[in-house]
């Protein structure tokens, strides 16, 4: 493999050893020539498991170089656009949904739905990676959102799992009598309000609607949205969040769960770490799925997801269409997104996840229980500018609530003039 990482980034790489040795015998066609891949994998732990990747696929074709570029994952946004257009590579890191809609619409993304009639076990995402109803890439790791909560607390008030809202209303009753909050947040910077509606949404309305408003195919101002909004208020108006989120980043909101003066936290599972870091046991901590609200919809769920793509302009399409197999397979997907790798799910179905209780919790409610689909959050799956100012608007309805006619006046008129632009 012929890298441009210089020779220090290459020491003490133990995502080579990531396969065992049956796994790197060749498989597939011959394949020969280069095979150029621009990565944003850039920090640490990722960037080891994406030179194991890149090493081991040149292992299993021998009369094939591999050439692996890491570029900062920052930069890379505004990069990507100048690099699929002028000499692009084979094969380039990215994201699903709204995100990879610009580059498929500008014809700089190459169409692999013949890839996926290859693959198996990625159902729970097609959706995601389906613009016309063609695939335009292809999953490697993504993680669960949903509602952690202390489990101590649960057990002190008697209290169970909500599997529906009326639960989930009593429950926060019960615990605001306690004299504590059901869930702390942090809204500074917007985007967590951002997630309370995406699951509100889409438990009230379902994932096809959901996604048809991201796509400005629905007004702001349909009762079915406004309906949304009233579910979202019955919590408000309890007094269920923690005062003055407006003010904390989600980190900041994070002691409020910790020191018990919040029950739960509707969060992705990066949330965990920080929480136990915080003085939280296993033993004190729990996980459940967002409880349904209208039992005529089925549970889809916010599941970020990172994707590799082939560039339009690609040259060696042949090994790149090889190497989105390879990463798809249920052994590497297992092996990548180990805890000591990038500690994140594995999107194939087929796969397995380390022995930990929120990674296994959350494969099993991805692979079997996102009966609606899977979303990307929501400044993912709406436009840049329509969720910039949609945000903004979930966040004075969590303080405002009585701006919600207001709100959505405002949102309707964006989504008429970007959508439009667009």
């Amino acid at each position: 493999m012929r890298s441009i990482l210089t020779a220090p980034a290459l020491l003490g790489l133990t995502a080579t050893t990531l396969l065992t040795a049956p796994a790197l015998a060749q498989t597939g066609p011959q394949l020969s020539g280069e095979l150029k891949i621009v990565s944003d994998m850039s920090n640490p732990a990722p960037r080891a498991v994406m030179e194991g990747l890149a090493r081991q696929f040149d292992e299993m074709h021998p009369d094939l170089e591999v050439e692996l570029e890491i570029v900062d994952r920052e930069a890379w946004k505004t990069q990507i656009r100048n690099t699929l257009s002028a000499n692009p590579p084979d094969v380039v890191n990215w994201y699903a949904a709204n995100r990879m809609m610009p580059y498929v619409n500008a014809g700089l993304f190459e169409d692999v739905s013949d890839v996926w009639e290859d693959i198996e076990g990625l159902d729970a995402v097609k959706g995601a990676l389906t613009i016309d109803g063609k695939q335009w890439g292809v999953p490697y790791t993504y993680y669960q959102w949903g509602i952690y909560y202390r489990e101590d607390i649960f057990e002190e008030l008697g209290l169970e799992e909500p599997e529906t809202w009326e639960q989930e209303l009593a429950n926060c009753q019960a615990i605001l009598d306690s004299g504590r909050k059901c869930y702390t947040i942090g809204t500074k910077f917007l985007w967590t309000a951002g997630g309370w509606f995406d699951y509100l949404n889409m438990r009230t309305n379902g994932f096809p609607f959901h996604m048809q408003l991201a796509q400005g195919e629905i007004p702001w101002t349909d009762d079915r949205v406004r309906q949304t909004f009233a579910n979202w208020r019955e919590l408000i108006d309890m007094g269920a969040y923690i005062d003055d989120h407006q003010n904390y980043s989600w980190q900041e909101a994070l002691p409020f769960m910790v020191n018990g003066e919040a029950t739960a936290y509707l969060m992705g599972n990066f949330a965990v770490a920080p929480l136990r870091d915080g003085g939280l046991t296993d033993e004190q901590l729990d996980f459940y799925q967002f409880p349904a609200i209208n039992p005529d919809v089925e549970l889809g769920e916010d599941a970020p997801t990172d994707t590799f793509h082939i560039p339009a302009g690609a040259q060696n399409k042949e090994a790149a269409r090889e190497f989105l197999k390879f990463v798809t397979s249920a052994e590497v997907q297992t092996a990548i997104n180990a805890g000591d790798a990038l500690g994140q799910l594995p999107v194939n179905a087929m796969s397995s996840v380390d022995a930990d209780e929120f990674l296994e919790q959350g494969f099993e409610m991805l692979s079997n229980n996102a009966t609606g689909g899977v979303a990307q959050f929501f400044d993912r799956d709406f436009p840049a500018e329509m969720a910039a100012l949609a945000m903004e608007g979930l966040q004075e309805f969590m303080v405002f609530p009585d701006n919600l006619e207001d709100i959505l006046q405002r949102l309707e008129q964006a989504r008429e003039r970007i959508y439009a632009a667009n």
